[in-house]
């Protein structure tokens, strides 16, 4: 996971400032919309729902706005727009494969968007499944700091059916089913364990190691992506050492 899960790691550090830009609260509204519309209002019985209240909170979205959401998911405000979750797929530099989910009211605005990202830093987008086929959709649970036994990180994993139990960055993590990955996230709440973080990530066949130049111009590409507001996750086959990543971080 050397990619994405260092990159993840890093955008948790830049949240403050998404937050300040307002385009936060954006990304959060939309899955509230999209969990309320798929899933129904009651948290109870919708996980995915609850998860992205949770997050919205937690980001500092105003109630007000998560209840509009809510109503915009149920379909109580009705505003002409369709929100749609859609997934591009291309090339960044050294043929570097990338894969960007979003959700959009707009997919062609959207689309002509992704599109002059990707040709602004040497890549190309490309047609659907050129390089899905290279990843593997997981749901990713990271436990909490105070789950330090082994032993009791496999009990948690047996408990929602693991494919996997890893210790990672001092953080035992789980890889679960996707479509189960809310359900697995509520059972392991209920039983009062800790969890840091809990996603859908894509993890792929195949890496391409990258440094200097051609690093730095990759993680650009990601970071543009990234920032875009209909921009959800973006994920990509390249191995970047911890290092050249901090330094971009810290310089840009």
């Amino acid at each position: 996971m050397s990619g994405h899960s260092k990159w993840h790691n890093i955008k948790g550090k830049k949240q403050a400032e998404d937050a300040k830009r307002g385009k936060l609260f954006t990304k959060l509204g939309k899955e509230v919309v999209i969990a309320t519309r798929e899933g129904g209002t009651n948290i109870d019985s919708n996980p995915r729902l609850r998860s992205a209240i949770e997050k919205a909170k937690a980001g500092g979205m105003p109630l007000d706005n998560i209840e509009r959401a809510i109503k915009r998911g149920n379909g109580e405000l009705k505003d002409g727009s369709v929100i749609e979750e859609l997934t591009y797929e291309g090339y960044g530099p050294n043929g570097v494969a990338v894969m960007v989910d979003v959700t959009t009211d707009n997919k062609n605005r959207t689309g002509a968007e992704m599109r002059k990202i990707f040709s602004k830093f040497g890549g190309s987008m490309g047609e659907q499944g050129c390089v899905s086929w290279m990843f593997t959709p997981m749901g990713r649970i990271v436990l909490g700091e105070e789950v330090k036994d082994e032993e009791k990180a496999f009990e948690y994993g047996t408990m929602v059916n693991a494919n996997d139990i890893q210790l990672e960055d001092d953080r035992y993590v789980l890889t679960v089913d996707p479509k189960s990955l809310y359900v697995s996230k509520d059972l392991l709440e209920k039983a009062k364990v800790q969890i840091e973080t809990a996603e859908i990530t894509k993890i792929p066949s195949t890496w391409v190691t990258l440094s200097g130049d051609k690093a730095t111009q990759l993680l650009k590409l990601v970071t543009e992506l990234d920032e875009h507001d209909d921009v959800d996750e973006v994920f990509g086959n390249y191995d970047i050492s911890d290092e050249e990543m901090e330094k971009f971080y810290e310089e840009n």
